[in-house]
């Protein structure tokens, strides 16, 4: 696989930005998940993407969604029984 170049990577990008918007309408916060709404716009990411940066950005959002879940609810810490 060659390295997309600066028009490809703007591709990619966009097709993932529109992707998770439409994620985040359809308030999907996993990525496993994937919604017939968005299914055309799923497609147009994964063609316009390497599938290593499609699994990459899938991983991504989830730890964003996470990250932004911990912030709004805190955390309880794991207690050592030791």
């Amino acid at each position: 696989m060659s390295f997309p170049d600066k028009k490809q990577r703007k591709m990619c990008w966009d097709s993932r930005d529109r992707y998770w918007e439409c994620l985040d309408e359809q308030n999907i916060k996993d990525s496993s998940q994937k919604p017939k709404v968005c299914a055309e716009l799923r497609k147009v990411f994964e063609n316009s993407c390497p599938s290593q940066w499609v699994t990459h950005f899938d991983r991504k959002r989830d730890f964003n969604v996470f990250k932004e879940k911990l912030q709004k609810e805190g955390f309880e810490p794991i207690k050592d029984e030791n």
